[in-house]
């Protein structure tokens, strides 16, 4: 039997993706995750404001400290960033991804 957090946090990731834009834990265990942001290349990934909710995500999970394993850019994603139908205003997000393991 899966312990609850195994089943919520994949649930919550879905549940975030869909609503918001800002970083979230995409893979969870006991030993550590993976954080995903959204960035713009002009300001960087470090400027982001959304890297700062990814480390908040990342000392959340991990109380007794973490090592980042490896940081790059993931898979993003287009959206359409008009509300009026038939636009074609299209949007590409940029992601950055951050794999951690919990000390």
């Amino acid at each position: 039997m899966k312990n609850w957090s195994s089943l919520i946090g994949p649930a919550l990731g879905l549940l975030l993706t869909a609503c918001g834009d800002g970083a979230i834990l995409v893979k969870d265990s006991d030993q550590g995750g993976v954080v995903v942001y959204p960035y713009r290349p002009q300001h960087g990934t470090l400027l982001s404001s959304f890297r700062k909710d990814a480390m908040r995500l990342i000392d959340q999970k991990c109380p007794r400290g973490h090592t980042i394993v490896r940081e790059g850019e993931t898979k993003g994603r287009l959206r359409q960033a008009s509300p009026l139908a038939g636009s074609s205003d299209v949007v590409e997000e940029r992601r950055w991804g951050i794999q951690f393991d919990c000390k």
